[in-house]
């Protein structure tokens, strides 16, 4: 640690020019600087290491078996210095970096995908995580700085004037059932006609479930008696299969899956009534400074709403 304090990339880059050259008046010039100077650099390097780095030959200098070692590790320093300031200027102008991004369901899909696959056009070297969860824990996790920006609906406790909400919009519900469903095809499906089916949907209080038992009751029918609570779409969709089930996700969620092989297995309800879920929002902490990539995604991502 003593030497790599006192060594600067400037005396490395003068060592590699000699042993390169194997001339002390030709290194001294591709690192601008004089002859002299080189020379008293030279010696101060040696001086700092405890011994000669080249030995002098009529025909030019060449490194001790010493100065082989500091040349290996010179060019490996140098490579790392070189790399940092590139990842620096990458990431200061936006081009690099990290991105944390939690989403609930719907907009992770149509949103935050989109984002992502527009950055990495021009950015390939960024690096993202996302995580879809209830807008309760985005909240929390944003609060503790494990995300850099949300799109979540936040919960009546959370004061939001420490946030930055972005223009919101509403997610559409659609009720997604296997393609030999009798309801399957039809035109202005009701609600009323729909409570004799097993349902699964996600848990009491959360957002989609609130929706749809919220469009039941505007039209004076009462919730189906049979449901399976779950927030699992792999349990919801392997419940679907071969069965006269119903689950709704948001109209997201199924136009992906129908895009899929999955699609070939499960379709969507022609719903008459409109389900419609509370409006999420783009969240940022006021306090906190984003990244110059995470402001870029954030950009990104309002473009699409």
């Amino acid at each position: 640690m003593s030497l790599l304090r006192r060594l600067k990339p400037v005396h490395l880059r003068l060592a590699l020019r000699i042993a390169e050259t194997g001339k002390l008046q030709s290194a001294a010039s591709d690192v601008a600087m004089s002859q002299p100077a080189a020379s008293r650099m030279l010696s101060d390097i040696e001086a700092h290491i405890g011994a000669p780095l080249f030995e002098r030959h009529p025909k030019g200098m060449e490194p001790t078996e010493i100065g082989h070692t500091v040349l290996r590790h010179a060019r490996q320093i140098l490579r790392g210095f070189d790399s940092l300031d590139t990842e620096v200027s990458q990431v200061i102008s936006g081009r690099a970096g990290t991105v944390r991004i939690g989403s609930v369901t719907g907009p992770a899909v149509e949103m935050v995908v989109p984002a992502i696959r527009a950055i990495r056009a021009g950015s390939p070297d960024v690096e993202f995580t996302v995580e879809v969860a209830p807008s309760t824990t985005l909240m929390r996790g944003l609060e503790e700085g494990v995300f850099d920006f949300i799109i979540a609906r936040p919960p009546p406790q959370y004061n939001s004037r420490l946030y930055r909400l972005y223009p919101a919009r509403r997610e559409v519900v659609s009720l997604m059932v296997c393609r030999d469903h009798p309801m399957a095809g039809r035109p202005n499906v009701r609600l009323k006609e729909l409570t004799g089916f097993e349902w699964v949907i996600q848990e009491r209080g959360t957002p989609i479930r609130t929706a749809v038992e919220g469009a039941f009751h505007s039209h004076g029918v009462a919730m189906p008696p049979q449901v399976t609570n779950t927030s699992s779409l792999l349990v919801a969709l392997a419940l679907l299969e071969n069965s006269t089930t119903i689950s709704p996700h948001s109209h997201e969620v199924v136009q992906l899956l129908s895009a899929t092989a999955i699609g070939a297995h499960v379709t969507r309800l022609n719903l008459l009534e409109d389900i419609l879920v509370s409006p999420f929002f783009v969240i940022t902490q006021k306090d906190r400074q984003l990244s110059a990539i995470a402001d870029r995604v954030v950009q990104e991502t309002l473009a699409r709403l």
